[in-house]
């Protein structure tokens, strides 16, 4: 099939790029790289640097290429600039997006599947692992702006008829995250441990539900099988405190880094960690990374990078 993948060059974007290429998709990349690194790109996959903004831009990729299938994994992901710019983070993550469904709509696209979130959309709870029929309470912009996308899928499908599948993710973690931005606790503490500085540990006692990314990768390729639109949590419904993290870390480097503590920022939840039962159910999918098993994955990437 021929496919459309927004922020192919990301973080996991590469990661789903790479097994659809693998399964003989024929796959389109359409990535700014304002987060993304050219370098993260498949070799056989077309690819277009643009920004999804340019609606016009847009349209001459779907006109020329006719894509079956989009993947939408393009976002503005920084929760904590999306509490300092609402308004920017609404035009990336909402208006860009309205602009690929009406695409969608007019080039009569099969199936739309968007990366959204699972913690930063339910807000902190009670009902742990939260599942995916729990009342939705947003603490943060991008939160709003992801929930907000999801209601605009179920609008195009009922009166378009455009089938979609929702994948609200956990805390994904592993090779390629960028640590440049506020997005992966994980990718941020390893390259300010390996630059010999020691990380600012932001509360520390809220939990994380962290998954790996060839785990997340896997679950969008699944949803290539969801026959009815749907909304599934990616995760692995096992909680991890923020100190815990840096503990774990903080042995790859003999543990010579002393913990540095600051207020939690606003728009954080504090706790988060989500079922995948439905997933599991309807799609086949469960993580199959343990957190131990992952983070060295993690540092032994990082490690290479460095060599």
């Amino acid at each position: 099939m021929r496919v459309l993948v927004t922020g192919g060059a990301g973080f996991i974007g590469s990661h789903v790029v790479d097994l659809l290429v693998d399964q003989g998709h024929e796959v389109i990349i359409a990535d700014n790289l304002s987060s993304g690194l050219f370098e993260n790109v498949n070799l056989k996959a077309v690819f277009y640097n643009v920004d999804l903004r340019k609606f016009a831009s847009v349209e001459e990729i779907f006109e020329r290429h006719k894509p079956e299938i989009v993947y939408h994994l393009a976002a503005q992901i920084d929760l904590r600039k999306s509490v300092e710019s609402p308004v920017e983070d609404a035009e990336i993550n909402i208006i860009s997006t309205v602009n690929l469904l009406e695409l969608c709509v007019k080039f009569e696209v099969k199936h739309f599947i968007f990366s959204s979130t699972g913690g930063a959309i339910y807000g902190d709870t009670r009902d742990m692992p939260t599942r995916e029929g729990h009342k939705e309470f947003p603490e943060s912009p991008y939160g709003c702006a992801k929930l907000s996308v999801e209601k605009y899928l179920n609008y195009y499908n009922r009166v378009y008829d455009l089938k979609y599948t929702c994948l609200r993710y956990s805390n994904v973690y592993g090779p390629r995250q960028n640590a440049k931005g506020e997005a992966g606790v994980i990718a941020i503490f390893l390259n300010k441990m390996f630059e010999g500085e020691c990380p600012v540990i932001f509360g520390g006692i809220q939990t994380r539900d962290f998954v790996y990314v060839e785990d997340v990768a896997r679950a969008n390729l699944l949803a290539l099988k969801d026959f009815e639109s749907g909304v599934y949590n990616v995760a692995t419904s096992v909680p991890t405190d923020i100190m815990g993290v840096f503990s774990r870390l903080n042995k790859y480097f003999d543990d010579k880094f002393d913990p540095k503590y600051e207020q939690i920022k606003k728009g954080e939840v504090k706790a988060s960690c989500l079922s995948y039962e439905k997933i599991k159910e309807r799609l086949g999918w469960k993580p199959l990374t343990n957190f131990d098993e992952g983070l060295d994955k993690t540092y032994c990437s990082f490690l290479k990078q460095r060599d």
